[in-house]
């Protein structure tokens, strides 16, 4: 018997925390890949400067800095254009976050509803138990009072 009280008591535990672990493994998950991303963004915009700095300081003459502006207007936009790309896969990466995170809150709220259900439907039974004619004395109440017990 006790170990029926300590199994059930386990399987109530582990359902109660499941939708939490299910919400932080969707949470780590998306802040990993978001994390990852972001780094890997970083590191091409890091490029691209250190880039443009060597080749800043390989200027010597009027040609190479005519060159230079050139090529500054073409990573100038090709940067312009790397940036909308990452905004837009840093949008598309937060969309599918918030359905997945919609679709856990269904599932749990569904799961809710129905134990709550089964509770319910379980505590209608116990009362039903309770209340059977066998357990229900019709007898008429005793008086108590001071008033009754003259001798």
């Amino acid at each position: 018997m006790q170990d029926n009280m300590l199994d059930s008591f386990n399987q109530q535990t582990r359902q109660f925390f499941e939708p939490m672990r299910k919400l932080n493994s969707l949470m780590l998950g998306n802040m990993e890949k978001m994390t990852e991303y972001q780094l890997e963004a970083m590191k091409r915009y890091s490029q691209m400067g250190a880039e443009r700095m060597r080749r800043a300081a390989e200027i010597q003459d009027a040609r190479d800095l005519q060159a230079f502006g050139a090529k500054q207007a073409e990573m100038m936009s090709e940067l312009s254009r790397q940036m909308m790309e990452d905004a837009q896969a840093l949008g598309e990466m937060s969309q599918q976050f918030r359905t997945e995170l919609e679709q856990l809150f269904g599932e749990v709220s569904q799961q809710i509803t129905e134990r709550t259900q089964e509770a319910g439907e379980a505590a209608k039974t116990t009362a039903a138990t309770a209340e059977s004619p066998a357990t229900k004395t019709e007898a008429p109440a005793k008086a108590t009072s001071q008033a009754s017990r003259k001798s």
